[in-house]
């Protein structure tokens, strides 16, 4: 452990280094305030001893730029050790951002017992903040499982009604396009049927990663919306936009090459249907939703493997 002693006298000095040294501490002494800020700085000190009266500015100075200088998450203890004996001078101390206050001159016996307090505090403080910490981690993870789809990896239902709603409300604000794309695998019953579950859920997760990767954008998501069905949310998209992304998608899965005896197109492909609005008061999430899932059943309807935007009374191809 390494104690910061910042204190003007030589003699003072030398009697509390001998104290520190008993305790089997490092002392690291300064003269001076700037001393002591720049060896604080520079050594990192577990604790701090600290004079009110120096030679360039005050104690109270230096243990207000000490704290200052901690970085978040880290604190050093800082005991006043002064001739200074009045209830004024000790709550100065203490609203300097000192720890403790120790009257000159010091007692061993006071002095190890306070540096061995404030020793036990620092331990028990670093095991709560690793303990913290470990408890953030596990709640971040429990969160990002429970947003998560088991079988493929991206976000699940869960987390796609969430980021709806948010998105929603975000682009009413700022008057800007929100632009949904509802996919479906083609023909998957029959896949399932021909090649078994388990290959059927490999396929999904082969569909679910080349649709991620088709997204080029931080802010754009795909979610698995339920069974075969996937869904985009693409913030600030215009339906032009949205209908770049999506056959980006309906590409992205037909250049696997999975197999598909029971597809006339041979390979596993999907249908897409796209969606746009500008939210305002007399519109809501799920009327955005109902209308891509519209356009995908044109899409649907219409042969399978093609991209579908909605319009106001119909949908018509890309």
């Amino acid at each position: 452990m390494k104690i910061l002693l910042v204190d003007d006298s030589n003699v003072e000095s030398a009697v509390l280094s001998t104290y520190i040294k008993h305790l089997g501490a490092i002392p690291l002494c300064a003269r001076s305030g700037a001393e002591a800020l720049d060896m604080f700085a520079r050594e990192q000190p577990d604790m701090v001893l600290l004079d009110v009266v120096l030679p360039d500015f005050s104690g109270h100075e230096v243990a207000r730029r000490i704290r200052a200088m901690e970085t978040s998450g880290n604190w050093t203890p800082i005991i006043f050790v002064t001739s200074q004996t009045r209830d004024e001078d000790v709550e100065k101390g203490i609203a300097a951002g000192g720890d403790d206050y120790i009257y000159k001159p010091v007692s061993q016996i006071l002095l190890t017992a306070k540096i061995r307090a404030m020793h036990r505090i620092v331990q028990m403080r670093t095991s709560l903040v690793v303990l913290a910490r470990k408890l953030d981690s596990a709640n971040q993870e429990l969160l990002r499982l429970s947003s998560s789809d088991g079988l493929t990896g991206i976000p699940n239902r869960r987390f796609f009604d969430e980021t709806i709603e948010r998105e929603w409300r975000r682009c009413q604000r700022v008057s800007k396009e929100l632009a949904l794309v509802m996919c479906d695998v083609d023909h998957f019953k029959a896949y399932n049927d021909a090649y078994g579950h388990q290959a059927g859920d490999e396929c999904l997760r082969q569909v679910a990663k080349a649709l991620k990767l088709s997204l080029d954008r931080g802010g754009d998501t795909v979610a698995r919306y339920g069974g075969e069905e996937f869904v985009f949310i693409l913030p600030e998209t215009s339906a032009g936009g949205a209908l770049i992304v999506a056959e980006r998608a309906r590409h992205a899965v037909m250049s696997l090459g999975l197999p598909h005896t029971e597809s006339s197109f041979g390979v596993v492909t999907v249908s897409l249907g796209v969606a746009s609005a500008v939210p305002d008061v007399n519109n809501y999430g799920s009327t955005l939703i109902q209308a891509a899932d519209q356009a995908l059943y044109q899409a649907k309807h219409a042969g399978r493997n093609s991209v579908y935007r909605h319009l106001p009374d119909n949908a018509t191809p890309k």
